[in-house]
């Protein structure tokens, strides 16, 4: 193959480029954790870049590589051209812990961007290479940063007293010396806002509503997936027309209705709507499964005898625990995180879900950091549920793509 690229300009770019990267995030990350001034620099970064993809193409060691990073963070400031900024008062210590870890960053990254990326001509695939993994690592980092910084803003402000607050508000750093004072936030929401009924109060909605969907969504589905009926094929793809439809404009007769019927206020009537929001996705979710399963199962128990319910029940219902499992934690998401219909529909706070309690603390009454706490303890369980259960809804949604 024809040589067409160079590895002393090939790595200097992709150096440059990174070492941007990576002073942008240890200015960020320095920021957030102790609420003082760190700014990256451009020209600072593009000459440590520079030099860095130099000597990264020259010799792709890590023992060689950190080190001279770190010592282009601490040297170079002193001509103006360092690749971090620092305010007035941050200490040496901190300074030096954002040069290490900016030289970690940057040199340990940059050897595995650049492993066997020679110094001379570069074939085609092995340039590609080089940026694909830059590419990669830069994907990385920018949808860690827009996932864990406003969590962590969030947890930060929830822990922070009004005071620290009004006297900064871009301060996220943590009062080591208040112990447990730090909660405080978190024990009045308890002790005074009634967040421990909220939970409460979402938990067995959600649970309600995923039974529910169950019930309507599995029989549903096993139909259109099994049956041969007038208007299948419509009604299989028109599943999801429903959510065509916005919710706001549903929720006047939705408001109406609920009102005549003495349904609004109630968390029977949140009981009742959920359901109606979860179906349509649930049957679309669930008919892509069953026509995956093989027929000649359930053939094989009719011809045994069994009924049709008690097919389902003894064999397509255990063969679909996976997809069963990824339907019940989607739809016990949406019915945790909903808020439009309890807004609108819950006007008792003794009743309010975890969701229109979080609405009822925003106000210039409350602290900043009580709703802060709030979105955490409404935040908090759902994740940790979807992490424990992550693996049975990627094998659900993903069983049965083929024929489905």
């Amino acid at each position: 193959m024809k040589r067409l690229y160079y590895g002393y300009i090939t790595g200097p770019i992709i150096g440059i480029f990174w070492t941007l990267v990576v002073s942008t995030s240890v200015s960020i990350l320095m920021a957030f954790a102790t609420g003082g001034a760190f700014l990256p620099t451009l020209w600072g970064s593009i000459l440590s870049g520079l030099l860095l993809g130099l000597l990264t193409v020259r010799f792709q060691r890590h023992l060689i590589i950190i080190p001279a990073a770190f010592m282009l963070a601490i040297i170079l400031p002193f001509v103006g051209l360092g690749p971090l900024a620092y305010g007035d008062s941050i200490p040496l210590s901190m300074q030096g812990l954002s040069s290490l870890l900016f030289s970690i960053g940057t040199g340990w990254a940059l050897v595995k961007y650049l492993t066997d990326c020679p110094w001379g001509n570069l074939t085609r695939h092995e340039f590609e290479e080089c940026f694909i993994r830059f590419l990669t690592g830069s994907g990385l980092v920018f949808f860690t940063a827009i996932v864990l910084i406003p969590f962590y803003v969030m947890v930060m402000t929830s822990l922070k007293s009004q005071q620290a607050l009004l006297l900064n508000p871009l301060d996220f750093s943590l009062e080591f010396e208040k112990g447990w004072g730090l909660l405080r936030s978190y024990f009045e929401l308890f002790n005074d806002f009634n967040f421990g009924t909220y939970m409460i109060t979402s938990f067995i909605v959600s649970i309600t509503t995923v039974v529910i969907t169950l019930l309507f969504s599995v029989p549903g589905a096993y139909a259109i997936a099994r049956f041969r009926f007038a208007g299948q094929g419509a009604l299989s793809r028109s599943i999801l027309l429903i959510y065509m439809v916005p919710m706001i404009v549903l929720a006047l007769p939705i408001y109406v209705v609920f009102s005549t019927t003495g349904l609004r206020n109630t968390i029977i009537g949140i009981i009742l709507i959920y359901p109606v929001t979860t179906i349509p996705v649930a049957l679309y979710m669930l008919q892509g499964y069953f026509r995956g399963l093989p027929t000649e199962v359930e053939e094989a128990g009719l011809m045994d005898g069994l009924s049709r319910l008690v097919v389902i029940w003894k064999i397509t219902l255990p063969l679909s625990l996976p997809a069963l499992a990824s339907v019940s934690l989607y739809v016990f998401m949406i019915a945790w995180n909903e808020f439009l219909l309890a807004f609108m529909l819950l006007d008792d706070p003794k009743i309010f879900t975890l969701t229109r309690g979080v609405a009822m603390l925003n106000s210039s009454e409350i602290p900043r950091q009580h709703l802060m706490a709030g979105a955490v303890v409404s935040t908090v369980p759902i994740i940790t549920i979807f992490m424990a259960l992550e693996r049975f809804m990627t094998r659900g949604l993903t069983a049965g793509s083929v024929k489905g």
